[in-house]
């Protein structure tokens, strides 16, 4: 357990370590998007940011490996790129190594089970649109992996020694078309791309009404998976059957 205690030390020290960001509110209206610009100082465009990883990728070959996941019905399509991380990449597939699978919503990691072997990782990022900052920790993330950025005060040579039993894959953008309508303005904006919560498009609850449940927020598809950005996430979660999955969200008020 002591590897697992320094691999979950290091991934909050990644999360303190990133720089405050002021939020912009919502109208209060929520049936009329807000147009805002998106300030380019803070943020990567989504090209661009996808670009950079698939650089980094290219960079490190012994480390990294990266695929690009498409899906559609109806008319609609998206993708996800996914990125793997594994010390030894003939061993990705080795089911003895400890899965995580990494999530990234309102920074609060959600911890599915912990084994003493092997970890697996499964991370993602982005699944509303306007969660902006989400997809900028998965490209710090990545270069903190691959060693071209590191954190102060943590011992690399113990935080390789963990690395080395896990695998570890990264969704850096799991809403690419919802993340498109926010840089066409609409910096609210948190569903897919026809207006699907992918949050509730999940088959947990689905369908489910909270009192403060609003229609235009949190619509939740005609039926549990029917977007085929949840398509996509769900084959991944099962094939890749992580021993962990955590989700990252950024506040939005």
């Amino acid at each position: 357990m002591g590897g697992s205690f320094l691999l979950f030390s290091y991934l909050l020290s990644v999360f303190a370590s990133l720089p405050s960001f002021s939020v912009v509110k919502a109208d209060s209206d929520l049936t009329r998007p807000s147009f805002t610009p998106i300030n380019r100082d803070l943020y990567h465009s989504s090209d661009d940011l996808i670009e950079q990883i698939k650089s980094l990728v290219h960079r490190h070959p012994d480390k990294l490996t990266v695929e690009t996941i498409k899906a559609g019905n109806k008319g609609y399509t998206s993708e996800i790129t996914v990125v793997t991380y594994c010390q030894s990449r003939e061993e990705t597939d080795d089911k003895s190594k400890f899965r995580i699978l990494l999530l990234i919503y309102d920074l609060r990691l959600v911890i599915a089970g912990v084994l003493d072997r092997l970890f697996i990782v499964f991370q993602s990022f982005g699944q509303h649109g306007r969660e902006l900052i989400t997809s900028e920790l998965a490209l710090r993330i990545l270069s903190i992996l691959s060693e071209e950025q590191f954190l102060p005060k943590m011992d690399r040579a113990s935080l390789n020694g963990t690395l080395e039993n896990v695998v570890i894959k990264v969704v850096p953008m799991e809403n690419l078309n919802g993340r498109k309508l926010v840089e066409a303005g609409n910096l609210c904006e948190r569903r897919n791309g026809r207006g699907v919560d992918l949050n509730r498009n999940w088959s947990v609850d689905w369908g489910k009404k909270e009192k403060d449940y609003d229609p235009y927020e949190e619509n939740p598809g005609i039926a549990p998976f029917s977007e085929p950005e949840t398509q996509i996430m769900r084959k991944l979660a099962i094939s890749f059957d992580p021993h962990i999955w955590v989700n990252v969200h950024s506040g939005m008020e």
